[in-house]
């Protein structure tokens, strides 16, 4: 019965993620979100009261794997080889678990203001930007740390070259962020 809640749970999150990405966090209710899951009301309230409480609870789940991310990088070497290992885990999650929510964010930047996880999101976010950079190295070495992991994100963006498919997309800015580690 858990795992069953925990399954409808995720669905209102992936469908609310969705509509707010589509028609925007501020013009999307709960009864479309309802609508579109094909469930009542009354279910979704039972695991949501507000889409405010939707959002919160995407951006807890996110904060969590980057936490878990970081964890993990932090025991990895510093070495070239470490650093790729890094990048590979961080692309992987910017192109499968996190991608839903980096689209609404980019669509509802006002919406990501107002809920105090975005504010932790976007913390984590520059913590696990600075886990490439190696802090005793040159400037233009951390500066291109940096932006290996900018070319990640900017292969989340569908906008970006739009004649491009998500994959071939993730592809080329993983190859660049590669290059630009060095």
């Amino acid at each position: 019965m858990s795992g069953r809640r925990t399954d409808t749970r995720q669905r209102i999150q992936q469908v609310a993620l969705e509509l707010f990405s589509e028609r925007g966090y501020d013009k999307t209710s709960l009864r479309e979100v309802a609508d579109r899951l094909e469930i009542t009301r009354p279910a979704l309230y039972y695991h949501f009261k507000a889409k405010e409480d939707i959002l919160g609870s995407v951006i807890e789940d996110l904060t969590a794997s980057m936490d878990e991310l970081t964890a993990w990088a932090k025991d990895q070497p510093r070495t070239t080889e470490g650093r790729e290992a890094v990048l590979l885990r961080l692309a992987a999650l910017l192109t499968h678990q996190w991608r839903p929510l980096l689209r609404f964010a980019q669509v509802n930047q006002g919406a990501m203001d107002g809920v105090p996880a975005g504010t932790q999101m976007q913390a984590r976010m520059l913590g696990m930007m600075s886990l490439l950079a190696d802090p005793d190295g040159p400037p233009t070495e951390q500066f291109q740390a940096w932006l290996a992991v900018i070319s990640l994100l900017i292969g989340t963006m569908p906008f970006i070259v739009p004649s491009l498919g998500d994959q071939e997309r993730t592809d080329i800015s993983l190859a660049v962020a590669k290059k630009l580690l060095g």
